[in-house]
């Protein structure tokens, strides 16, 4: 079964695959720039069905595979870019579907985001908003469309629990009105739309937790202040099997420190969850039955283990993972584990190969093989026939192409610390003298991982070697080498970041007055400040939606709830201003281009628009291209072809490096 061709014929303008051609610049970009064809998918409970999302030319369109005939492609649902964009569908029954779907609005007050609901049937039919409707009298803005928290609840396929936004009325004070507000529970029909609330709206509730079986048995809360601001701490409660009641659980703090539930064992009658083992998270259990008796499950020492591994629609716990150099999964289902491996061996480059979705007996598997040289692809396995069959590939402009491998690496920082980062050289290179990127990742409290990356791929076909740094302030390496973020302690994680460069030229890889810099979001940030810190070092800067003054990020983040927290994370002293490019752009000697989207709600807009007008001031001359009507992730192929084009180019003017 191979529903590619299905995909790319009937309704999406797919590139050729086939080997990259190295001279032709403008087909690398278009094939790096598309969009996944494949971004989310889900296997109906009888396992009959796939349905995923994919990025089109016009925006995304949500599809249903029929594998029971053959791969028989329908499609159900659709959303212009420049609406919004659907960024997840489940499966609410065999036949039915729930999609989440993502917009961001303009407002006077500046840019909002919001979620809305959708339910639809398989074949296309039934195309309802499933989000609790809002009385014309609701005061404030109402952004939370909901999540599906609970699924076949009763034992009634179609039936989910759901959270609602609830806004105060205006007819307060008369039969109609009511003073309540903040984050519910609904039991709602996605046939019907019938929905009977659960949960009563908590002021200060922005999560739920289930048992997996149709009770809610953990919430979250996150208080404000008299101003309306969040304090920073998270709070969490749990109830005894049985009971009404909240207890208190836990409490996260600002600092990330503290036992954090993420999924909750009915039988077992515990949350599994992440705390602090030391300088590293680990992953514990917490009884739930009021002893607060807390169980390590497993912990990684030099590394925080960070996610839990569930299977199928109740979530079943089957594992939980951890990045080293690569993505470690270790099963505690010995089934799992052993087919898990069978699974890595039988593929050609024995890829990681994770469980994406289950049927509801677990007898057929979603999984995705994936690898730095594999983008993705799709299998079912069928555990009852044993086999294995292709589905769908997640980047099909780049089936058959030979990709760069990724290698783990380490340098020393000038203080002598390990820092750990993957070098990309391109095929058939002898890994010396080459035209050299150094790549900082976005975040900070992020972090690079071994895999494919479709702008590190793109600039190793071009000839670049490219070195992505896990800088410190990075995550998953511990408190410590987070240490105090990279903005308070910028100078640390820009020392790391130069010294990434300063490696790539002492190691020989880098050719002589061939080294720039590229980075997107704080990596952005990291490429502008670091020609502050150093500025002979690189020749060139790409900045693709980059922080670019510290004072204008908290000052920014004061119009959002969570403004005060911004502020504490940025820290206040005389590294803000010694910290932003804007405000240094006289120490900058190397071209800068920049790229930003107009709809950006990670960093706003203002900040690369500041920054092309100092450096034009400065008489620097700076590149900036602006995209109307999309966010931080710049999700358009043309735009995103743009990017990698124009980028390429700015980089071999500026390197010196023919055509």
């Amino acid at each position: 079964m191979r529903i590619l061709t299905k995909v790319c014929g009937m309704l999406l303008a797919c590139a050729g695959s086939g080997a990259l051609a190295q001279a032709d610049a403008g087909a690398l970009a278009k094939k790096f720039g598309a969009l996944e064809t494949v971004a989310q998918a889900s296997l109906s409970p009888d396992g009959g069905k796939v349905a995923f999302t994919s990025e089109a030319t016009i925006g995304t369109v949500v599809y249903v595979a029929d594998l029971d005939a053959g791969g028989k492609l329908t499609r159900v649902m659709s959303l212009a870019r420049s609406s919004g964009r659907i960024t997840s569908c489940s499966w609410s029954a065999a036949t039915r579907l729930v999609c989440r779907a993502y917009y961001v609005i303009p407002t006077p007050q500046g840019l909002i985001s919001a979620t809305r609901m959708h339910a639809v049937d398989a074949d296309g039919k039934n195309l309802v908003e499933v989000t609790a409707p809002l009385s014309s009298n609701a005061r404030g803005s109402y952004q939370d469309g909901g999540r599906i928290i609970d699924f076949d609840v009763e034992g009634k396929q179609g039936s989910v629990l759901m959270t609602r936004q609830v806004l105060p009325d205006d007819t307060i004070g008369t039969r109609l009105g009511s003073a309540r507000r903040g984050l519910g529970v609904d039991l709602v029909d996605t046939l019907t739309r019938k929905r009977v609330s659960v949960e009563k709206a908590n002021d200060d509730a922005f999560a739920y937790i289930t048992d997996g079986h149709g009770t809610v048995r953990v919430m979250g809360t996150a208080s404000d202040n008299s101003s309306g601001y969040l304090k920073g701490d998270e709070e969490f409660f749990f109830r005894k099997p049985g009971e009404r009641n909240w207890q208190r659980l836990s409490v996260r703090r600002e600092n990330g420190s503290g036992f954090v539930p993420v999924l909750v064992d009915g039988a077992k009658n515990v949350a599994y969850g992440f705390d602090d083992d030391g300088d590293y998270r680990s992953l514990y259990t917490t009884a739930l039955d009021g002893s607060g008796a807390k169980t390590k499950v497993l912990g990684k020492p030099g590394f925080d283990v960070d996610s839990l591994i569930t299977i199928g629609r109740n979530r079943r716990v089957v594992g939980a993972s951890y990045a080293t150099e690569r993505r470690e999964t270790e099963y505690f289902d010995p089934d799992l584990r052993k087919l898990s491996e069978q699974l890595r061996r039988a593929l050609p480059g024995q890829p990681s190969v994770d469980i994406v979705d289950a049927s509801q007996d677990e007898s057929k598997l979603l999984v995705i093989a994936s690898s730095d040289t594999l983008p993705g692809q799709f299998y079912l396995y069928d555990k009852t026939k044993r086999a294995l069959e292709e589905v769908l590939p997640v980047r099909p402009e780049l089936e058959g192409a030979k990709l760069a491998t990724m290698q783990p690496i380490s340098f020393k920082a000038a203080d002598g610390t390990m820092i750990p980062g993957y070098l990309t050289l391109p095929q058939g290179s002898t890994g010396k003298n080459l035209p050299a990127i150094v790549m900082p990742h976005g975040g900070p409290s992020a972090r690079d991982e071994w895999g494919f990356d479709w702008l590190s791929q793109y600039y190793a076909s071009r000839g670049f070697a490219v070195l992505q740094p896990n800088y410190r302030g990075s995550a998953g390496y511990g408190s410590a080498f987070f240490q105090k973020n990279g903005f308070q302690g910028w100078r640390t994680a820009i020392g790391d970041v130069n010294d990434a460069g300063r490696w790539l030229v002492a190691q020989g890889i880098a050719a002589p007055g061939k080294l720039a810099i590229v980075g997107w979001s704080y990596g952005g940030y990291a490429a502008l400040q670091s020609a502050v810190l150093d500025p002979a070092l690189y020749k060139a800067i790409v900045a693709i939606a980059p922080v670019v003054d510290l004072a204008k990020l908290k000052a920014d983040a004061m119009t959002y709830t969570n403004g005060p927290i911004v502020a504490r994370f940025v820290g206040s002293g005389p590294h803000v201003a010694e910290g932003s490019p804007a405000q240094n752009v006289e120490k900058i000697k190397a071209p800068v281009l920049m790229f930003s989207g107009d709809r950006d709600l990670n960093v706003d807009v203002s900040h690369p628009r500041l920054m092309h007008d100092r450096l034009t001031d400065a008489g620097k001359a700076p590149i900036y291209v602006e995209f109307p009507g999309l966010d931080h992730q710049i999700a358009d192929a043309a735009a995103r072809t743009r990017i990698l084009s124009e980028s390429d180019a700015f980089l071999r003017k500026n390197l010196g490096l023919a055509e």
